[in-house]
């Protein structure tokens, strides 16, 4: 099987090209902005750039688009630069699938809804309340529309190991790591459902070795605020300097809209996949600290 990544040195594109490469898959990843040694260079907006990866001569059965722009508040901001990057990109992506007869995988999240009545299935009617969510479910419904035999899953609150420690868990364990002693400002009600990237990868390889369809939430069993995710993750580190701050969402009052009640419920993917262990923030933690 040949699978081609977008955004290969991002925390879920990195994750799948290695998990997937020590499965024995044929695998290529590419970067955008950053550079990796195990990573080529592929501009998805823009197809006719002289430096990208001959993805038509690679020919892959999989194309999986884990690029995008994820800061929120960034994207209330810069709509049209939120467009470019994460429709836009999708766009482009979804011509090139058209072309190879690759497979689309896209990487979709739960701020399509609007957080009311969280976590959610897959069936729930979508109701994004920023741009960041808008722009997700524009891409989302051009897969599902130019490309019905694709494949969807969405996650929200990713963690895991990386090259740059971008993600919310990593990050707090470097800080402690390096004796730091900020004050977090963390808000109380912002619920989800945080998911280790290796087991977006692992998820991922059985989906496409059954040749699956469709939308399928991956998620853990952890259902967490900030504060509450941040706390299980000090306590293991007894003598750390870090200090909480509890606030409201509406007391830090974001550029972007948050939906509160967020968060995923893997019940589909369970169902068909029975034996299916997802590692939890405790599993994750005793793990790098061993």
């Amino acid at each position: 099987m040949k699978v081609f990544i977008s955004g290969a040195s991002g925390l879920v594109g990195g994750n799948c090209h290695k998990y997937f490469t020590v499965k024995g898959l044929d695998v290529v990843g590419s970067h955008f902005s950053f550079e990796t040694d195990k990573t080529v260079p592929f501009n998805t907006l823009d197809l006719s750039n002289e430096n990208n990866f001959d993805l038509l001569g690679f020919a892959p059965d999989y194309i999986l688009h884990c690029g995008a722009l994820t800061w929120v508040d960034y994207c209330e901001d810069h709509q049209e630069e939120s467009f470019e990057k994460t429709v836009q990109s999708t766009k482009n992506l979804i011509e090139i699938a058209k072309k190879c007869g690759s497979k689309l995988i896209f990487i979709g999240t739960d701020y399509i809804f609007d957080g009311k009545n969280g976590p959610y299935f897959e069936d729930t009617p979508p109701n994004p309340v920023n741009i960041y969510g808008r722009h997700k479910l524009d891409a989302e419904n051009l897969v599902l529309k130019e490309l019905p035999e694709s494949l969807i899953i969405r996650i929200t609150n990713v963690y895991g190991k990386e090259i740059r420690n971008k993600n919310f868990i990593m990050r707090l364990v470097d800080n402690v790591k390096n004796e730091e002693d900020d004050t977090l400002k963390l808000p109380f009600d912002q619920y989800a459902t945080p998911v280790n990237a290796e087991d977006i990868a692992k998820a991922l390889y059985l989906l496409m070795n059954d040749n699956k369809s469709g939308i399928y939430n991956i998620a853990s069993t952890d259902f967490v605020n900030r504060v509450q995710l941040a706390e299980r993750v000090l306590g293991y580190f007894p003598n750390h300097k870090m200090k909480i701050e509890t606030i409201s969402t509406a007391e830090l009052a974001p550029p972007a809209e948050r939906p509160l009640n967020g968060g995923l419920l893997s019940t589909k993917f369970l169902k068909e996949y029975p034996n299916f262990i997802f590692k939890n923030v405790d599993d994750f933690m005793k793990e790098i600290l061993s």
